[in-house]
């Protein structure tokens, strides 16, 4: 059986909103209502020039409550995001990828292709793919023996 890769992943999500960012000056509140409006969980962070700087995720956010009594509205988002991108490539293994996200304890990586983000996955991406893989395999192991 050929292995499911991220662009397999990106293929079959039904959100077709792309890839959202951020800019790194932006808020932390107005991230967090960019996250809200497009409920998802993380979003891309750019760079004046328009260049992937980091990633802010939900988890992010709730440290940075948790440690700061700051008001949201006046934290630029460059203050507290990931800076070092951990990303994966259309062709990489949801397994390797899966792997990954969870040895780093991450839930939210950007896929590139030819140096340009293309798309975002998290870890209910990779898990909803492997079960739909088993069931398969499942359905086809129950053929074999019904046979």
């Amino acid at each position: 059986m050929e292995a499911i890769t991220l662009k397999n992943v990106l293929d079959g999500k039904s959100n077709s909103a792309g890839v959202i960012y951020v800019d790194e000056n932006a808020t932390l509140l107005s991230a967090t209502q960019t996250m809200c409006d497009a409920q998802v969980g993380a979003v891309l962070v750019k760079s004046s020039a328009g260049e992937p700087v980091g990633i802010i995720s939900e988890r992010d956010i709730l440290r940075f409550c948790a440690k700061q009594h700051a008001e949201l509205d006046k934290v630029a988002i460059k203050e507290i995001m990931t800076r070092d991108l951990i990303v994966g490539t259309l062709d990489s293994r949801v397994t390797d990828a899966q792997s990954i996200m969870t040895e780093k304890k991450f839930r939210h990586m950007p896929v590139v292709d030819n140096g340009k983000v293309v798309g975002m996955i998290s870890i209910g991406d990779l898990v909803r793919v492997k079960l739909e893989e088993t069931d398969v395999e499942v359905k086809y192991l129950r053929n074999y023996i019904n046979m």
